[in-house]
């Protein structure tokens, strides 16, 4: 029998959360799941799970505050899952650090869907030959996915750090948004999806610009997205 993959879920809705666990064990998944802030940020760093589901409203700690303490060393793919649906808590869990988001009520077989697509952008930096890539002092080791600036480490997630290989994989060319979604994101870019900007100005903040002020990646209206030296 094939091996579960490890998931957390941090929600206060016990009974979501049972459902959940029976659903996605037939996927092969198996889910823990913590209901209050506390004891799911205590469980989300021990660095035990493939995958972390968190919700935005939570007992005595919420989950925007989980998130801003777990980005600070954690690099699990986080998924917010959350009644607080409005492009405002989208925006803001894409800010601190959330790979994806998710509304609820959902469908679990497009939970399952955004998890597996969580799973196959990490699985690469697992089996994948590990090359270094360089470029205007940035370096990026394509396997672990970590990062260096001037030899000082980054602390990306990894949507960022795979928007950053597929963009160090073709310096100095423009890379259209769609083939960064795909790649970066696993998933084709809605109309109205605005997560890769989110994870666009993220990344740009964390790299800073060169010397001379220019932004290292540049946007390149209605085209893409350019790494530029």
């Amino acid at each position: 029998m094939a091996e579960l993959t490890p998931v957390l879920i941090i929600d206060d809705d016990q009974e979501l959360c049972d459902l959940l666990a029976d659903w996605l064990a037939t996927d092969g998944f198996a889910l823990s799941a913590c209901h209050d802030g506390p004891s799911g940020l205590q469980a989300a760093r021990s660095d035990h799970f493939a995958v972390i589901i968190l919700d935005v409203m939570l007992p005595g700690m919420n989950g925007l505050e989980i998130l801003r303490e777990l980005r600070q060393s954690c690099r699990t793919p986080l998924l917010m899952l959350s009644a607080r649906g409005e492009p405002v808590d989208r925006i803001l869990g894409l800010e601190l650090g959330a790979d994806d988001y998710l509304a609820k009520p959902c469908d679990p077989r497009e939970l399952v869907a955004r998890l597996r697509a969580l799973l196959r952008r990490s699985q690469p930096a697992q089996d994948s030959a590990s090359e270094v890539l360089t470029h205007a002092g940035l370096r990026l080791d394509s396997g672990s996915l970590m990062a260096w600036l001037d030899d000082e480490p980054l602390q990306l997630t990894q949507s960022e750090a795979l928007i950053l290989r597929a963009l160090m994989t073709r310096p100095a060319q423009v890379v259209d948004r769609q083939t960064l979604s795909r790649e970066a994101l696993g998933k084709p870019l809605g109309t109205y999806d605005r997560s890769l900007d989110m994870h666009i100005s993220n990344l740009r903040r964390k790299l800073g610009p060169y010397p001379d002020g220019r932004p290292r990646i540049q946007s390149i209206r209605g085209r893409g997205y350019l790494l530029g030296s």
